[in-house]
């Protein structure tokens, strides 16, 4: 189930976006181009946009009435593999050839129109943008990226990210470009500017999970590496008062000594700790008796 959630994290930041209808002209026309560069083609007489996503597609068709288009349903295909339908939109007619005059003169001023700048770069999510979030414990990361058709376009949805002080970086993938942002920090950025709040919610909530797992798996390594360590040196012991035992050294130490090292050669995979409770002395204690010990069989092997 989890799996499954995370695997669906694109559409919750969708939904978050769909909430966001243009309300000026400039805005919708800064949508339809944006649209236009990640899921359309220009054709004869008009141009044409692609959507798997139903929400998506209802969204397209207000936003071309809003513009005095009427598009039209050309096609609809099944995807078997993700088991989503493809629909493809036709706008054509004088009132399209109106509306793509009007987004090329708007390109070179939306830096200048925040408001405009952010419709293009929600609707560019919303027609080739996705995100994915690492499962808890596993190796993969964090990563949210939006496919252009022309790396004019990627560079210009580079250039608006950085007027809202987002950062994106520029790959070509086969015969599209990519703009991507992989670090958290990065992508709740992106998402708080977008303002996708509740998939920024959703995001935190899979950090601090991540965080709690790697800072047990931390703990847990460490434990680990000192029980590793523990463990050579419980052998080393072992081995340093058989040799003392079979010299006679050690029956001349004296008895806290001699009773220490019978502890351990009876007992060589207890701890410190363990060693020290039957004993009946401090853990500071016996490891004082013990660097005692390990010194006498240094001298004496020397």
């Amino acid at each position: 189930m989890r799996g499954r959630a995370l695997a669906n994290f694109t559409n919750e930041i969708k939904r978050d976006l769909l909430a966001y209808f243009p309300t000026t002209r400039a805005g919708a026309l800064a949508a339809i181009a944006a649209m236009l560069s990640t899921s359309g083609a220009l054709t004869e007489g008009g141009f044409v946009v692609i959507s798997e996503n139903e929400r998506v597609a209802e969204y397209f068709q207000l936003l071309s009435e809003a513009l005095g288009i009427r598009p039209e349903i050309r096609e609809v295909t099944r995807d078997p593999k993700r088991r989503r339908d493809k629909i493809t939109f036709f706008c054509g007619g004088e009132s399209a050839l109106s509306v793509l005059s009007e987004t090329r003169a708007l390109r070179p001023h939306l830096e200048e129109n925040r408001d405009a700048a952010l419709c293009y770069l929600r609707a560019a999510f919303l027609g080739g943008g996705s995100c994915t979030l690492p499962r808890v414990g596993a190796s993969t990361g964090y990563h949210l990226e939006c496919v252009f058709f022309t790396q004019e376009r990627a560079e210009e949805f580079c250039d608006l990210l950085s007027g809202f002080e987002l950062f994106g970086k520029l790959a070509r993938r086969g015969d599209t470009f990519v703009v991507y942002v992989k670090s958290r920090e990065a992508i709740s950025d992106v998402l708080s500017v977008l303002g996708a709040k509740s998939a920024l919610k959703k995001l935190d909530a899979v950090s601090a999970a991540r965080a709690r797992t790697n800072n047990e798996n931390r703990i847990q390594n460490c434990m680990a590496s000192n029980a590793d360590k523990a463990a050579i040196a419980s052998a080393a012991q072992t081995v340093a008062l058989q040799k003392l035992q079979e010299s006679g050294k050690l029956q001349t130490l004296p008895e806290a000594l001699r009773r220490t090292a019978t502890a351990r050669l009876e007992h060589p995979t207890l701890s410190l700790a363990e060693l020290a409770g039957i004993l009946g002395v401090s853990k500071g204690g016996l490891n004082h008796r013990m660097r005692k010990l390990m010194q006498i069989y240094e001298e004496t092997e020397q």
